[in-house]
């Protein structure tokens, strides 16, 4: 493949793969667990044994080979990344482009479930008006883009990537929608690119209170909850990122090597930032085993945790973004920053308290998340 070239893709699961993933999940060892202790100490080891014996019996892999190649996408090589991305375009002649970054521990299989109703609404019982020409790319180093292959590859060059990729696509200007890193890469975005980026709405804003002048002096009530959420979980929830962001390989052969280690550590985060106590009911075993699944067949956990080494936060996140900027808080997302510091560095536009939902609030609340993006962008008229 040319370093301009753009190729189609799609999901083709070899048998050897499928059958060594079950020889790995019925040779598992399992560790053992406090009587009564439910999730306290992590992954509650009876539901992952059942989640795993339905991976090993139950899964249907044709059914996750039909999910994904449900819409078109593609391949294509930028600075010598493979990228792999989705690219949906829209029957109307008003759709807009819409870049949608993910995060971790997610992945293209966050959105399958919102492809439609956001490329083609008047399908999905919408407004035509509000269609996009939709772009979802795996990050660098995760899923379908494979491994990055070069130290030092942050969020800021994937930031850079994604605005050549829209380049490559033919589009001039565009606007974005991200969560957890997806959010940061559309602050980046929105702050480099102001003449191609017109618009960005974001799940999460991420701020740099070391930057401002008695940020908790700025702090109302109803900001002081929110601070005090986020505070709590930076103390009892963040071990994974202090890991992640100081010894990711080390981590990575027993999440490599391990099915079970792989999907422990994973779906422990999708309990913990989802808006249910019940992981299955909030998204669904299928669902959670597609995105588990993309980790395992494309071996690339070792890379999407490597981007937390590679990426310093408080120093990625922009001095100021200048485009209109929307914001979606979901009761159970893991980081709340106060409208206060937000308004330091965004031009808030939106800021809407969400009735339900959390960290992945395409996949758990796909009804509310797609409302709430055409909603933004109506609002802003960047069509």
């Amino acid at each position: 493949m040319t370093d301009k070239s753009i190729e189609p893709f799609k999901v083709d699961i070899d048998r050897a793969e499928i059958d060594d993933l079950r020889e790995r999940l019925v040779d598992a060892r399992w560790p053992d667990q406090p009587p009564n202790s439910g999730w306290e100490y992590g992954t509650n080891r009876d539901y992952l044994r059942d989640l795993c014996a339905y991976w090993q019996t139950g899964y249907d892999w044709a059914g996750f080979e039909e999910r994904f190649n449900e819409f078109d996408q593609y391949t294509t090589t930028i600075n010598g990344q493979r990228i792999h991305f989705y690219h949906v375009r829209s029957p109307e002649s008003s759709a807009i482009p819409l870049l949608m970054p993910h995060g971790w521990p997610g992945s293209v299989a966050e959105f399958l479930e919102v492809l439609g109703p956001l490329s083609d609404p008047a399908a999905h019982g919408g407004d035509p008006g509000d269609a996009f020409h939709v772009v979802a790319p795996s990050l660098p180093g995760y899923g379908f883009s494979g491994p990055t292959g070069e130290r030092g590859y942050d969020v800021e060059e994937i930031a850079s990537v994604f605005d050549r990729l829209l380049d490559r696509l033919g589009y001039d200007d565009y606007v974005v929608q991200g969560g957890d890193w997806g959010a940061l890469i559309a602050a980046v975005l929105g702050a480099t690119y102001p003449d191609r980026v017109d618009a960005i709405h974001a799940n999460m804003l991420f701020a740099a209170p070391s930057r401002l002048d008695e940020p908790m002096g700025m702090l109302d009530e109803g900001e002081m909850d929110a601070y005090r959420e986020t505070s709590e979980f930076y103390e009892t929830g963040f071990g994974y990122h202090e890991i992640q962001s100081t010894r990711p390989q080390t981590l990575a052969y027993g999440l490599t090597d391990s099915p079970v280690g792989l999907a422990g550590w994973i779906v422990e985060k999708f309990r913990a930032w989802s808006d249910s106590d019940d992981v299955d009911t909030a998204f669904g075993r299928d669902r959670l085993l597609d995105n588990i699944s993309v980790y395992w067949l494309t071996e690339t956990i070792n890379s999407s945790m490597r981007l937390y080494y590679e990426t310093d936060v408080e120093q990625t996140v922009p001095d100021s973004v200048d485009v209109p900027t929307g914001h979606a808080r979901y009761p159970a997302e893991i980081i709340k920053t106060p409208r206060s510091w937000a308004e330091e560095i965004y031009d808030i536009a939106r800021w809407n308290e969400m009735s339900e939902g959390g960290h992945f609030a395409a996949m758990e609340v796909p009804d509310l998340f797609v409302e709430e993006v055409r909603s933004f962008f109506r609002e802003v008229d960047v069509r």
